[in-house]
C-alpha cells in the first residue's frame, strides 16, 4: 500500500497537499474521500483546520498552538453549555404541556 492510498495515518505534510489541491481546484473533497476510504467529514476536517490555522497565521499578533486549542475548547464549551440548556428547557416544556394535557 502506497503512502497516497494509506492517506489516513499520512502525515500533516501529506494532509496539506491534499488540502491545497481541494482549495487549488486539482480535486473535490468527495473524490479525495472516496480515493482514499475516507468520509467526506474527515477531509472537511482537514480543511477546517487548515482554514483556522492560515487565519490564525495572518492576524498581527498571532496566537501559539496552546492559545488556540484553549480558545477553541472554551468556544466549544459554551457552545455546549448553550445545547444542554436548550435541551433542558425543551424537556421541561414538553413536561408542562404534557400535565396541561392530562389535567
Amino acid at each position: 500500500m502506497s503512502e497516497e492510498q494509506s492517506i489516513k495515518r499520512c502525515t500533516a505534510k501529506r494532509k496539506s497537499a491534499v488540502v491545497m489541491d481541494i482549495f487549488k481546484g486539482k480535486t473535490i473533497v468527495a473524490e479525495v474521500a472516496r480515493q482514499h476510504d475516507l468520509t467526506v467529514s474527515e477531509v472537511e476536517g482537514w480543511i477546517e483546520e487548515a482554514q483556522r490555522s492560515m487565519e490564525n497565521g495572518f492576524k498581527a499578533r498571532p496566537k501559539d498552538i496552546r492559545e488556540q486549542y484553549e480558545s477553541e475548547l472554551r468556544e466549544t464549551r459554551e457552545a455546549l453549555g448553550e445545547t444542554h440548556l436548550q435541551i433542558y428547557a425543551s424537556k421541561k416544556w414538553r413536561r408542562l404541556l404534557d400535565e396541561d394535557d392530562n389535567s
